[in-house]
């Protein structure tokens, strides 16, 4: 994006971190944003206080003292956000449900708000929220995947809110990708590698660059009539899941 700066929350770790990279190496003035930030390698600036997006007070303090310091956000990705834990639905704890709701979904409207009613102002911004291929289909992760879906929808209201004053919503929906704490699951033994990419038609997971590439097409002026979209970024995990029930998926020929 040629002004402003693009604001990352999430940005010390996964897709967020991943992409406030590729954006900064891209020639962007990044700011990135985190409940615990450290600073990553490259060019993006790190923003020392915690940022809690499920915090009201501190989203709109925080936006407001970012852009007093920085100038004015012209790009936004909200890729704060937690991995939901794996239950039974009669086991599911409403606090558990509420944190992961609360930073998900709510945190996503919260900075979304906050950051797009100044773009409103200013006529101009784009802003991408991380949704998930989990708010597509189902999955024993119930509050995740509501929060997920809850996103989706909010993109595509936020981007019939603010269209005529040039400003865009989008969303991209990553499938499995290997960050961190996926990789922390499948050490665990809650999720099966083997499995994720047997489902996808690629036959592999996603990496968290490649969702960058797209929140970056996203942002860019070569996406300047796309908005309320939901991309998904899944390694055709979509297409692909469904063949289990016509004896699976394909296999390439031996070689």
């Amino acid at each position: 994006m040629s002004e402003g700066i693009v604001l990352v929350t999430g940005g010390s770790r996964g897709i967020g971190a991943a992409t406030a990279t590729l954006l900064a190496e891209q020639g962007n003035n990044v700011v990135i944003v985190d409940i615990a930030p450290e600073p990553i390698a490259g060019g993006a600036i790190l923003w020392s206080a915690p940022f809690d997006v499920a915090s009201e007070s501190v989203v709109v303090s925080g936006i407001a003292d970012i852009e007093k310091a920085h100038g004015p956000i012209s790009g936004l990705v909200n890729a704060a956000g937690i991995f939901g834990k794996m239950h039974r639905l009669e086991k599911v704890r409403m606090e558990q449900w509420d944190r992961e709701v609360n930073i998900d979904l709510r945190g996503t409207f919260m900075v979304a708000r906050s950051v797009g009613v100044r773009m409103a102002q200013r006529r101009h911004g784009a802003i991408v929220n991380v949704a998930s291929v989990a708010g597509m289909t189902s999955g024993p992760i119930h509050a995740y995947t509501a929060a997920k879906a809850g996103v989706i929808q909010v993109t595509q209201t936020l981007a019939a809110e603010w269209g005529r004053v040039g400003v865009r919503v989008n969303a991209v929906s990553p499938g499995f990708t290997r960050t961190v704490a996926l990789e922390a699951g499948i050490a665990s033994g809650a999720m099966d590698k083997a499995l994720l990419e047997r489902h996808a038609a690629m036959g592999r997971m996603v990496e968290p660059s490649e969702v960058a590439q797209a929140i970056a097409w996203l942002l860019s002026p070569a996406s300047s009539a796309v908005t309320g979209i939901n991309l998904p970024v899944d390694a055709g995990f979509l297409a692909g899941s469904t063949w289990g029930a016509y004896g699976g998926l394909p296999q390439p020929p031996a070689s």
